[in-house]
């Protein structure tokens, strides 16, 4: 069992309380998703849930882990430099409980992976695995530890279908306790028992942190409809109200022109105003009291709003792109042969494969072809953001880059429809999470108005909170879209035309091959 009693987690920096008062108990065989917005604390909370001394450097905190949780492991969204520098053996020799498997336990674990043995002991560089491969061996040294309890940050990001499909059975079968973060909606729909949801309504309240016993369809559907009975009876009773008090008005005004109008030689009649009036106030105190007891309209975690430009949109009879590739390579490795693309204005093309497969040496190709296109207007979204996005910049500097007021002003009112908080607008993008920096990209495409969109896994960092809307503000585009991505609903959503990448080219993918 893992209980969290009372915590409450305040960012050093700009004492922004991300978390507080949150307890929640998880019990053996739960499997919890923790949601909420881009920033809204999540990855910190679950290295807390780990080890607080993870997040003393940049977060203060109160509460307690109490409870026997067990041995727990933790997995990162990202691993260092030097891990991914060195080999697999010695990624797997880190952990001391490797060298104390027994042939049949390693048998275990390889079983439950379908991760060959010998992988364990590989001479390959970290950094050179595929995402499943990655995975996979992140998964098998957090079980070398036996671990009652998996704290998964992002597990899903960075895989093929294949992997993704795997991973949820995986996730299913785990007898212990499971803590993750995904922005994978399939996923999520498909494992969660338990949903634990960070909230932040306004700027300046507090956040709202809840858990729920329920999966996360019939989560998200109790939500919904909470929101909506809470709304349509505020707006009822406010309605009722408003007519008392209309005609509360009346009956105060109508005595108070009576006390202004009595006679001073009627003083019989001036004592039964006052009376009238002692009444009226008596009242006007009930209602009062009425107001403060009547149904609040709910506050909920504003959606983000991002929608593109209609000026956008590219005629349907306007070649895009007219891709003929006899090979594609990477370095000396042979990807793929006999490539061939044609997309259309206003064409939307989704690219899927199998890890490690070349679809984004593909993509880059596409990128090159395209952004130096005079006739169009292109914009690359690269999974790493790093390569486009400045990151000792503000977002402020980066969408307003000529510093004037005006422009400033544009970039605030942007940042602020995308959940950024006041204080977030002027930090480092190097110290904003990645859905933060992946919403940033998607807003200054919109500020820059253009026609043909490359996405090399667009929604891979957008909560399932923000998820649908970006799929919309997408599937709304009137421009073209060339993209990878491994998310099925993006995919199904979004995407008019599919492509599976393979070793002999493009092969189209009809809708129910997903």
């Amino acid at each position: 069992m893992l209980q969290i009693k009372n915590l409450t987690l305040t960012h050093r920096r700009d004492l922004r309380t991300l978390v507080e008062r949150f307890s929640f108990v998880l019990n053996d065989g739960d499997k919890a998703v923790l949601i909420g917005e881009e920033g809204n604390g999540k990855s910190t909370l679950l290295k807390w849930v780990y080890d607080p001394a993870l997040v003393e450097p940049y977060c203060q905190w109160t509460g307690e882990r109490a409870g026997e949780a067990g041995p727990m492991g933790y997995l990162a969204q990202d691993l260092t430099e030097e891990e991914k520098a060195g080999s697999v053996y010695e990624f797997c020799a880190a952990c001391p409980a490797f060298h104390d498997l027994t042939p049949r336990e390693l048998g275990d674990i390889v079983r439950q992976l379908r991760f060959p043995a010998e992988e364990f002991y590989s001479d390959r560089a970290v950094g050179t695995l595929s995402g499943g491969e990655r995975i996979k061996l992140q998964l098998g040294r957090l079980l070398f530890q036996r671990p009652a309890v998996l704290l998964l940050d992002e597990p899903s990001s960075d895989l093929d279908l294949e992997t993704l499909q795997w991973l949820e059975g995986f996730l299913r079968d785990f007898p212990g306790t499971v803590l993750y973060i995904s922005h994978d909606e399939a996923l999520i729909e498909n494992t969660a028992t338990v949903v634990l949801h960070i909230e932040h309504p306004r700027e300046g309240k507090p956040p709202r942190c809840t858990a729920h016993r329920l999966d996360y369809r019939a989560y998200v559907q109790r939500r919904e409809a909470g929101i909506a009975y809470q709304t349509q009876q505020a707006r009822k009773e406010k309605e009722e109200y408003d007519k008392k008090m209309d005609k509360y008005r009346r009956i105060q005004q109508s005595v108070e022109h009576a006390q202004n109008a009595v006679s001073r030689q009627d003083p019989g009649g001036g004592r039964l105003l006052k009376k009238k009036m002692h009444a009226v106030q008596s009242m006007g105190r009930r209602f009062e009291r009425e107001a403060a007891e009547m149904t609040k309209l709910p506050e909920v975690e504003e959606a983000i709003f991002l929608r593109f430009p209609e000026g956008t949109a590219l005629p349907a009879g306007k070649a895009v792109l007219d891709l003929r590739l006899e090979e594609l390579r990477a370095g000396d490795r042979l990807l793929a042969k006999d490539i061939r693309l044609r997309v259309m204005g206003g064409e939307k093309v989704g690219i899927l494969g199998p890890n490690g497969a070349g679809k984004t040496t593909l993509l880059r190709e596409i990128a090159a072809a395209l952004l130096s296109r005079r006739d169009l207007k292109a914009a690359y979204m690269s999974q790493d953001y790093a390569e486009t996005l400045p990151l000792e910049e503000t977002p402020i500097d980066f969408l307003a880059p000529g510093g004037d007021a005006a422009s400033q002003t544009r970039a605030r009112t942007y940042l602020g429809s995308i959940r950024y908080a006041r204080e977030e607008m002027v930090h480092p993008i190097a110290a904003l999470s990645g859905g933060q920096k992946a919403k940033l990209l998607m807003t200054k495409m919109v500020l820059d108005g253009v026609n043909v969109l490359i996405l090399d896994e667009p929604t891979r960092n957008f909560s399932p909170i923000s998820g649908p809307r970006v799929r919309q503000a997408l599937g709304d585009y009137g421009g073209t879209i060339i993209s990878v991505s491994h998310d099925r609903k993006y995919l199904a959503e979004v995407c008019g035309t599919l492509y599976r990448f393979t070793e002999k080219g493009l092969v189209p993918v009809g809708p129910g091959e997903l």
